[in-house]
């Protein structure tokens, strides 16, 4: 017979149980290692996918791609250690965002690059401009963050509110996931396969409490399934199918291997002097919003995944100033884009169950030591994308099973809870779709007015679900039956009142403090 405790709902949790290892603590140094090496593997797919995506078209070869791809490599270890040690201090990786794409398409499309007829040339031309519109977008960064413009905003976050956000930054970027799998299926569904089946049912099968299978289930999937791709190309299983098929499932046509340099440290304004025209930068601040919109989900997952409570609204904003001086490393080295935090990363803190800062810190020791050492970092570099997608068809989802997570706090049962819910999650799915869709259909959005900033601004905005869903549950979560008595515990308001100031909950300081006693210099960090 069935016990009246049987039937009692699941007790909400500040932290997440079950996890390894958390924020504050470490595993032993060889396994840090290869987790830190794992991080590595999962922000190669974002890091080699935008320098393809624009290098050609700013008129740029493979050389040029390949210095791109190293100097977003090495900008981005150094942002993530910046990041851990004095931003948010939570284990995120910080690397090229897709926000960015937009903006520097449409820099690289300007009229005034055209009468460059030598490429070359014009790639450095292209660079400057993108440049300079990074270093304007990174000072509106930092000043959302170190001057607490974002930390007014997300005090008014609630967990009704937060989950579209998180949900939508975890499944916004289904289009590099199962669309980019099935670009060579062959190798793609197989990769997906194997690592649901190594991370989900080998450390069930055999009863072990600390799979290997399971924390280190990337690692074997990329070995696995690359190698089976080698075996593929070798075999000459490619040789007479189409170039877009070629291009997605050989292991040689990325042309990085040969292009690379053996050794080579990026610089500052190694590509010269930057260009500022007013257009560009405009188009580049809105990117700069969806980004911190987009980072501000994953640090909420990754604080799940780490298991630390609530993340502070004045953590937040500090994590979002850093942020903002990462776009200013990545405006002066040249990367082509700007930053954020990695979602894909943020997934793996859930599939391992190893939410470590130490291990994030050890990713970006590789980061920077492939990027100065360039032919090895370019074999690692060579994997084919479709395997990547396969890995993002899975740590996506978890980052969206966080934001799922956050409505244990909330009434489901209340209608306007549903309405909310569900309105801001379809309304971002749907507005991001349609002006993604325009854009490739017609070559322009839907908003074209005389203005062309004016137009790439709405474009990178509402192109982002997680930037539309969370504008539509942030206004209507303040307005809706505002004042009514319910509306503070149906929203799940009361769980987070205590960490919206720093020092209210002990934990806090455990897991966002400083080092080196740094907080007494920032009392309202």
């Amino acid at each position: 017979m069935a016990k009246i405790d049987d039937f009692a709902p699941f007790p909400v949790k500040d932290q997440l149980p079950g996890v390894e290892y958390c924020v504050s603590s470490s595993p032993n140094w060889p396994e840090g290692i290869v987790q830190g090496f794992q991080h590595y593997i999962v922000m190669l797919g974002t890091t080699v996918i935008i320098p393809s995506i624009l290098v050609p078209l700013m008129g740029g070869g493979d050389v040029q791609k390949a210095e791109v791809i190293n100097t977003v490599l090495f900008v981005s270890g150094i942002n993530t250690l910046l990041q851990s040690l004095f931003g948010s201090r939570l284990p995120v990786v910080i690397g090229a965002s897709y926000a960015y794409v937009i903006p520097a398409l449409y820099i690289t499309f300007s009229y005034r690059f055209t009468y460059y007829l030598h490429p070359h040339v014009r790639f450095e031309e292209t660079m400057r401009a993108i440049q300079g519109a990074l270093i304007i977008a990174a000072i509106f960064h930092m000043v959302m963050g170190f001057f607490g413009l974002w930390r007014i905003l997300v005090r008014f976050l609630t967990p009704l509110s937060a989950a579209p956000l998180v949900i939508l930054t975890g499944i916004g970027l289904v289009v590099l996931a199962f669309p980019q799998l099935a670009r060579c299926v062959e190798i793609g569904l197989p990769a997906l396969i194997i690592l649901i089946i190594l991370s989900q049912y080998l450390p069930h099968l055999f009863k072990c409490k600390r799979s290997i299978c399971e924390q280190f289930a990337v690692l074997f999937t990329v070995a696995i399934v690359w190698a089976y791709a080698e075996i593929l190309t070798a075999a000459g299983a490619y040789n007479k199918r189409p170039d877009s098929t070629q291009l997605s499932c050989r292991t040689d046509r990325s042309g990085l291997i040969s292009a690379s340099p053996w050794v080579k440290i990026p610089y500052p304004l190694q590509w010269g002097r930057p260009s500022f025209h007013a257009s560009d930068a405009f188009a580049m601040i809105a990117a700069s919003y969806v980004a911190i919109v987009e980072t501000t989900g994953s640090l909420i997952a990754a604080s799940r995944f780490g298991s630390a409570t609530r993340i502070p609204p004045s953590v937040l904003s500090r994590g979002i100033g850093w942020q903002g001086v990462g776009v200013l490393l990545n405006g002066l080295f040249g990367t082509a884009t700007g930053s954020t935090a990695l979602v894909e990363n943020t997934g793996l803190l859930g599939l391992t169950k190893v939410g470590s800062r130490r291990v994030v810190q050890i990713s970006a020791g590789f980061m920077i030591f492939f990027s100065i050492f360039g032919k090895f970092g370019a074999v690692l570099a060579s994997i084919p994308l479709p395997i990547f997608a396969a890995l993002y068809c899975v740590l996506f989802a978890y980052v969206a099973s966080a934001g799922l997570g956050l409505l244990q706090f909330c009434n489901l049962n209340s209608f306007r809870t549903k309405f909310i819910l569900g309105f801001s999650i379809f309304i971002g799915l749907s507005v991001a779709q349609y002006f993604t869709e325009y854009l490739f259909i017609s070559g322009r959005g839907p908003v074209h007015t005389r203005t062309s900033a004016f137009n790439v601004i709405m474009q990178v905005i509402f192109s982002s679900a997680a930037t539309v869903g969370i504008m539509a549950a942030f206004l209507l979560d303040c307005t809706h039956s505002y004042g009514h008595p319910s509306v503070r515990r149906d929203s799940g308001r009361h769980w987070w009142e205590k960490f919206r100031v720093y020092y209210t909950d002990t934990r806090t300081e455990e897991f966002y403090a400083l080092p080196y006693n740094l907080n007494r210099f920032f009392p309202s960090f």
